[in-house]
């Protein structure tokens, strides 16, 4: 597989790292100046690669999307921060008959705990006297707050629980991300905490969605790489 890296900072060089050891080859790295480019000038580098990953800046993403869409490319968005201009990445995406796959957070641990957090919020639905809370730590570098991964989290628990769940977030240090989801109560309290112990989680998932997505057409969330991976185990 031949992937082109959009964003060459540390998840970028760190997907690179993966990829070679995986056997894979690493075409054009598109650094800040470049990703700065217009969608034409960054089309014209991606054409022939296989697959990109996305691992630069919110702000961005929506240019991205349409110099992968015009190269031909399946894009893999790993960014956070694009979530008001979700609609714009998709309509494009069907434009031009693509394929991209993107997710708040491209950990396998964190997408199991999803599921494991959005039962247990099924369970606590009913029990009035429980309070739900959402705590995300990160290193002191990232922009967004609260993490995409953390709104993801509320967005699962709002399904079943209609009262507000308050957010609270930290930045400091090198935190690779720690997201803490509590319900809590005059009684007791029951905690559910996925710790990243470093990005080379994200990294991984984000190579496994590249080479899912190859062959597809359409927009998808990495959820539904999972889904299908936990089906092939059934």
């Amino acid at each position: 597989m031949k992937l082109a890296l959009i964003g060459y900072g540390a998840m970028g060089q760190l997907v690179a790292s993966l990829a070679r050891a995986a056997g894979d080859e690493i075409g054009a790295t598109l650094t800040s100046k470049e990703s700065a480019s217009s969608s034409d000038e960054m089309a014209a580098l991606l054409r022939g690669h296989d697959g990109a990953i996305d691992f630069s800046v919110g702000s961005a993403v929506v240019t991205h999307v349409e110099a992968c869409m015009r190269a031909g490319v399946p894009l893999v968005q790993g960014t956070t921060g694009w979530k008001d201009h979700e609609a714009d990445a998709r309509r494009i995406v069907g434009e031009h008959g693509g394929a991209m796959v993107y997710g708040a957070n491209f950990s396998i641990g964190v997408n199991v705990f999803y599921r494991i957090v959005e039962q247990a919020a099924k369970l606590f639905a009913d029990l009035k006297q429980y309070e739900a809370f959402i705590e995300e730590q990160h290193h002191s570098r990232k922009l967004d707050a609260p993490s995409g991964t953390a709104l993801k989290l509320k967005s699962l628990m709002a399904e079943n629980d209609k009262t507000p769940i308050s957010i609270a977030s930290t930045r400091a240090g090198h935190i690779p991300g720690t997201h803490r989801v509590g319900f809590d109560s005059a009684a007791d309290q029951i905690t559910l905490t996925h710790m990243a112990r470093s990005r080379e989680g994200f990294a991984a998932g984000a190579l496994l969605a590249a080479r899912w997505i190859i062959g597809r057409r359409g927009v998808y969330q990495f959820s539904d790489v999972i889904d299908e991976m936990l089906r092939s185990d059934e």
